[in-house]
């Protein structure tokens, strides 16, 4: 049985290809300084880059990220909510 998570990082995405793997591999080395059980959860709000594609290849080298898709750009507040 895995641990429960206590921790949910919540990251609206929003055409951020670019930067996503860098802001993954930092987010997920300072998480894993804590020994606090963790999930990130991207929230790709409707890019219309290579932003989507991206955050598959993550999730599926990471089991600690989770990807949610919108089918079009609501904006960042309705993604974190």
């Amino acid at each position: 049985m895995s641990p429960s998570i206590v921790l949910s990082v919540i990251v609206p995405v929003f055409n951020e290809q670019e930067t996503l793997s860098e802001f993954c591999r930092r987010a997920t080395e300072t998480l894993e300084t804590s020994e606090t059980s963790y999930e990130l959860i991207f929230v790709n709000d409707g890019s219309s880059d290579g932003s989507a594609s991206v955050l598959r290849d993550i999730s599926a080298h990471n089991p600690r990220v989770r990807v949610l898709t919108f089918s079009r750009n609501f904006g960042h507040q309705i993604a974190v909510k």
